[in-house]
């Protein structure tokens, strides 16, 4: 009896979680949605910045320095397969970087998606490090900027 009634707690508990969980993957996105779509209505030369805030939104940074940049960026993660275990996959992730003359008007414009961004080649080789002793100036230096900065001593040690 006692036995009966535990298979039968375990089978609803294993059914109760095993229906709660979704099949569905969850999709997170991060900044302007269709930023490749919206890039194609996006005219050199035509559009103005007031265009490009209706249609765009605020741009996600923005750089002044010889001309106006603005810069959007559109990412979309998904949670892998549980096998994975729940590490996070990379489905969108685009940039669109939009420079606009001194009258506001769009002068160039560079979209990148990520499969043309560049990537980043990092380097197999190891730096050695070398440790020198310091010299008996330098060591007296290093005091007296101590005693300089706190002739009391009541500074904490960094």
């Amino acid at each position: 009896m006692y036995l009966l009634f535990m298979n039968k707690l375990i089978f609803i508990t294993l059914l109760f979680i095993l229906s709660s969980c979704s099949l569905d993957k969850v999709v997170k996105h991060h900044g302007v949605n269709f930023l490749d779509k919206k890039n194609e209505k996006l005219l050199i030369e035509s559009t103005n910045k007031n265009d490009t805030k209706k249609l765009l939104g605020p741009p996600s940074t923005v750089s002044n320095f010889d001309n106006d940049v603005w810069i959007y960026i559109e990412r979309k993660t998904s949670v892998s397969d549980i096998k994975s275990f729940g590490r996070k996959k990379l489905l969108v992730n685009n940039l669109l970087i939009l420079e606009f003359d001194n009258k506001g008007l769009l002068k160039n414009k560079i979209f990148k998606n990520k499969d043309n961004m560049n990537r980043l080649k990092i380097s197999e080789s190891e730096t050695e490090i070398s440790y020198q002793k310091k010299s008996f100036f330098n060591s007296v230096i290093v005091n007296l900027r101590h005693k300089i900065n706190d002739p009391l001593g009541k500074r904490k040690a960094r």
